[in-house]
């Protein structure tokens, strides 16, 4: 990947935080409610897994009603799926592991692409496949906090968005590390339950994250 390129996924990774929501909605009515408080939070950016047959119609609504958000398709782990997160105008795309086909293939579609990493090999391969920014996961498994400080000297010219295990209790911790660009996390995402009976709390606390 070129230079400019990779600069400029580095760059994105710094503005679709602090908390980028991973969101495993139910269907597209939990999508649109979560979409309705995301907007009036400010919050910047969603990242939709797939892990549901039915998370595709929940990216389109995400995209639709969040038009000024980066929205991105988590849980890629085939090239069809990066694929599709290209046509549907994914802002990036994120995968749990790290494999040279879809770094490349990624590349070749010029989609701002972030593979997961839980080891020091794992991340020379990505540094040697042209990243500069990646995923570190799952998190808090993989040795957390200490783990990123011991990888920050040997790479000092790589950004991480840790996810796995990130809550309101260390997302802070994990935030002030230099190495750290964003942080992704499930806890930020209101339960359909949690909408209809408290927005107000579930307002209350996006605005604290993103206010």
């Amino acid at each position: 990947m070129h230079d400019q390129s990779q600069e400029k996924n580095k760059h994105l990774l710094s503005t679709i935080g602090p908390v980028v929501p991973v969101a495993d909605f139910v269907d597209e009515g939990h999508a649109s409610a979560c979409c309705e408080l995301f907007t009036e939070s400010g919050v910047p950016s969603v990242e939709v897994t797939l892990r549901r047959p039915n998370a595709w119609d929940s990216v389109r609504k995400c995209i639709e009603l969040m038009p000024n958000a980066e929205i991105g398709i988590g849980t890629v782990i085939e090239a069809d799926q990066l694929r599709q997160a290209k046509d549907l105008g994914a802002a990036f795309a994120i995968s749990p592991g790290i494999s040279e086909e879809l770094v490349q293939l990624a590349q070749d579609l010029d989609l701002a692409y972030y593979p997961g990493v839980a080891s020091a090999s794992e991340l020379m391969l990505a540094r040697n496949l042209g990243l500069r920014a990646v995923k570190f996961f799952p998190a808090e498994a993989a040795g957390g906090i200490p783990m990123l400080k011991s990888l920050g000297s040997p790479f000092p010219d790589m950004a991480f968005c840790p996810t796995g295990g990130i809550s309101v209790k260390n997302y802070q911790d994990y935030l002030a590390l230099p190495n750290v660009s964003c942080v992704g996390g499930s806890w930020v995402i209101p339960s359909q339950a949690m909408l209809a009976e408290q927005p107000e709390t579930v307002i209350a606390n996006l605005q604290q994250v993103y206010g």
